[in-house]
């Protein structure tokens, strides 16, 4: 036991006899310190550090983590923890194909490890501590612009869908608006209930007051994975840039405003793994109703008198990253989408031995994908909406270490956009928006209502 300024170093010793030696040592500086003390401080003390583990961390020797093929990648791993000599790590093509662990000595809570880039894709290094619960990741990326889908769009991909949104044209556009309150003193706000084929859209929707006919552009939120109602802060965004139509719907056309317990016990019950609803046909599949309101969503946004008749932005993350690439790509109304971290991406990686995003549409056995499952997930693949895409623009986010939409899937649908676009990384993000990628979305979405309006 070491005693410096106060505080106490400890070495593993019962704790009555740890409670001993510490009052022996603290005779002379606290010599009213109790037995019952300290063995409480022991105890206390023991605590702490029995749950403080080792920390890693793992970067790149650039700071952008981007290389070219025939580039070596030097990963720099680092620990808190003096005493750990090594670690493991497992080298992967994105989380797709793990190589066997190997060991990292660690000299100075030091290391590196040296890996040779091959290929367009993503090299992820995901290093553990040996008996210990720590670990990180890092990954470098390796011409990710040269990343291309999977496979070509269905022959047939344009009269599928053709169909289907002429099957929703023969619903009249009829809907409930029901006002509600809200903190945006500016701003009319409603609940939305709009007709649909099979669930309706459900929804908040805000316009700014006294707004004139044709002089407001229009901004679809849409939710990522889960079950909830629509949010009504997203109604805020009627206020910005000059006036907007803002509405907010949630993914599966649920009634807004309930308990929580409400969507619980659908997530739990019918809703439970709704994204596996139909993966084997095309007919059935849960996302074509979710994208059917999204079409759905924009006929009524684009039916309101103060519509400026040019302008309908898209904008959400993950599943919501998903619907924005399917909305562009079904609806040539749609001028703008905003997809962070989206999910949907090369269903079928695994047909070129590559890894697939969220929702993981296609089960694999054995190594091999399911054949139904693998042609169904191409009618319902942002890859191909980026194909179809006719919007002035996209931005969109990717996190380097994102192992829910990992960034190959996420760079084969973003490449496959033919219009201006931008894309915001961020090196050592996993399945998340970071405030700059937040911020750049709503940048670029506020430059594009600007640039509408000029």
């Amino acid at each position: 036991m070491l005693l410096a300024a106060g505080f106490f170093v400890f070495i593993r010793k019962p704790h009555s006899q740890l409670a001993t030696e510490m009052g022996r040592a603290c005779r002379f500086s606290y010599p009213m310190i109790s037995r019952r003390a300290l063995l409480t401080l022991a105890f206390a003390s023991t605590a702490v550090f029995a749950q403080t583990p080792a920390t890693l961390k793992v970067t790149t020797d650039r700071a952008d983590a981007t290389y070219h093929a025939g580039d070596t990648v030097t990963f720099q791993i680092e620990s808190s923890d003096p005493a750990l000599k090594s670690v493991l790590g497992v080298i992967s093509e994105d989380g797709w194909n793990p190589q066997p662990a190997q060991t990292v000595a660690l000299t100075n809570s030091k290391g590196t490890l040296n890996v040779r880039l091959m290929k367009p894709g993503f090299t992820l290094l995901r290093v553990t501590a040996h008996k210990n619960p720590a670990s990180a990741m890092a990954s470098a990326a390796c011409d990710p612009l040269e990343i291309k889908p999977s496979l070509p769009v269905p022959d047939d991909f344009d009269a599928f869908w053709s169909a289907q949104k002429a099957a929703l044209a023969r619903v009249p556009l009829k809907f409930t608006l029901t006002p509600v309150q809200t903190t945006a003193k500016n701003v009319d706000a409603f609940d939305a209930r709009i007709d649909c084929l099979g669930a309706p859209v459900s929804g908040y929707f805000g316009r700014i007051k006294n707004a004139k006919p044709k002089s407001l552009p229009a901004i679809l939120f849409v939710h990522g994975a889960g079950v909830s109602g629509s949010s009504l802060g997203s109604t805020s965004w009627a206020e910005r840039e000059g006036g907007m139509l803002a509405m907010d719907i949630n993914a599966h056309g649920l009634p807004n405003g309930k308990p929580a317990e409400f969507y619980k016990s659908l997530n739990e019950g019918s809703l439970k793994n709704y994204r596996y609803v139909g993966r084997s046909d095309r007919e059935k599949n849960y996302f074509k109703g979710m994208f059917l309101r999204l079409v759905r969503a924009i006929d009524f946004l684009t039916a309101q008198p103060e519509w400026d008749g040019k302008t309908v932005i898209v904008y959400g993350s993950s599943q919501g990253g998903f619907q924005a690439f399917a909305a562009a790509g079904l609806d040539e109304r749609v001028s703008f989408i905003c997809a962070g971290v989206p999910a949907g991406c090369d269903h079928s990686g695994i047909s070129v031995n590559r890894i697939n995003g969220w929702p993981k549409l296609v089960s694999i056995t054995g190594g091999k994908a399911n054949e139904a499952e693998l042609q169904t997930a191409r009618y319902f693949d942002n890859v191909n909406f980026a194909r179809r895409c006719h919007a002035k623009g996209a931005a969109v986010t990717v996190g380097f270490i994102d192992t829910t939409c990992p960034p190959t899937s996420v760079y084969a649908a973003y490449n496959a956009l033919g219009v201006q676009k931008t894309i915001h990384f961020d090196v050592l993000a996993g399945h998340t928006n970071t405030p700059a990628a937040s911020k750049f979305m709503q940048e670029a979405a506020a430059a594009h209502v600007r640039a509408m309006r000029k």
